[in-house]
């Protein structure tokens, strides 16, 4: 008696998949190359749940069947379906937590409308001393560079107290001491250039007050940490008691950073009695071919003005070729 009931028992679970297989069947079919396109989570499901895939109805692109249709076939629980639920409901979260920049209110004016406001002392200094700048003749040459390796060696001299600054100032020092050219000034006869011993580089600090360039002297033969030191000394004063006029005065090459604020590129105006200033855009990953393929690599661009009268083109391109090597190979910045 027992052995009859147990192939009736197995028939009924057998009969109903044909019956369910044609329709399924029928929907797969449509694919124009007949083939069964599942998802490999689809396919890890199915099993896991023995479904069979031919008998699935893919809901995804051009019939692949997904999770969702697998499990949807099996009669369970999706696990998927929650997911665009959750993501659809913390949307407008996101959206209410951070508003648009484009709804924000007016900043309040610093003075009633109409009001004349006096330039502070320092603004009404760098506008009077920048004015002559327009007269000189300059060339403006920008270079891109891979940021990788100094980014690390920054990452291991930060702990001791090294700036971005540092290191940006101590590169330019090490390519400057290659190229007198451009740390040196012509006469204000503008009839003969006058060449410096050492590189003594400004670099822009912005102020409440205005902008000021204290000077760090002798980069290329200090050392980086030394450099670091000093950096933040001069940085404390003039946000502090002030500096005295020896912390500025003396620069035969300045620095202007913006990458901070997420600049790429921009154009810095020649200071006065100077050959020429770099201007220092933002590192950012950038997609650029590697030896044949496609990588990602850091890149910031420098623009670099000069006084055309006696650093020309080809000469101004030689200094940016050196700086570039430096920053790509930056290990001996540290000794």
């Amino acid at each position: 008696a027992p052995p009859p009931p147990a192939p009736v028992a197995a028939a009924p679970v057998a009969a109903p998949a044909p019956v369910a297989a044609a329709p399924a069947a029928a929907v797969v079919a449509g694919r124009a190359d007949g083939r069964i396109v599942a998802t490999p989570y689809a396919k890890k499901l199915a099993k896991k749940l023995r479904v069979d895939l031919a008998t699935v109805a893919g809901s995804g692109l051009g019939g692949r069947i997904t999770a969702g249709d697998v499990e949807a076939k099996a009669g369970v629980p999706s696990s998927t379906a929650a997911a665009p639920v959750a993501a659809a409901v913390a949307a407008p979260a996101a959206v209410a937590a951070a508003p648009s920049l484009a709804a924000a209110a007016p900043a309040p004016l610093p003075a009633v409308a109409g009001t004349a406001v006096p330039l502070s002392g320092m603004q009404k200094a760098v506008g009077k001393n920048m004015l002559p700048s327009l007269a000189v003749p300059v060339s403006r040459i920008a270079m891109s560079m891979c940021t990788d390796e100094l980014d690390a060696l920054y990452k291991k001299v930060k702990p001791k107290g090294v700036t971005m600054t540092a290191l940006l100032a101590k590169a330019a020092g090490v390519a400057l001491s290659q190229h007198p050219i451009m740390f040196a000034s012509l006469t204000p006869t503008a009839d003969a250039v006058v060449y410096n011993d050492k590189v003594n580089i400004a670099i822009a600090v912005a102020l409440e007050s205005g902008l000021i360039t204290p000077v760090l002297k002798d980069t290329a033969g200090t050392d980086v940490y030394e450099i670091g030191r000093v950096w933040r000394d001069l940085v404390k004063k003039a946000r502090g008691p002030g500096l005295a006029p020896g912390d500025y005065a003396g620069g035969n090459f300045t620095i202007s950073n913006l990458g901070m604020f997420g600049v790429d590129v921009f154009d810095a105006i020649l200071p006065p009695g100077q050959g020429a200033i770099l201007a220092v855009g933002a590192s950012k990953p950038t997609v650029v071919p590697v030896n044949g393929m496609i990588g990602v690599k850091t890149i910031m661009t420098v623009n670099l003005t000069a006084d055309h009268r006696h650093i020309n083109g080809d000469v101004a391109a030689e200094f940016l070729k050196t700086f570039k090597a430096v920053i790509e190979d930056p290990k001996d910045l540290v000794f």
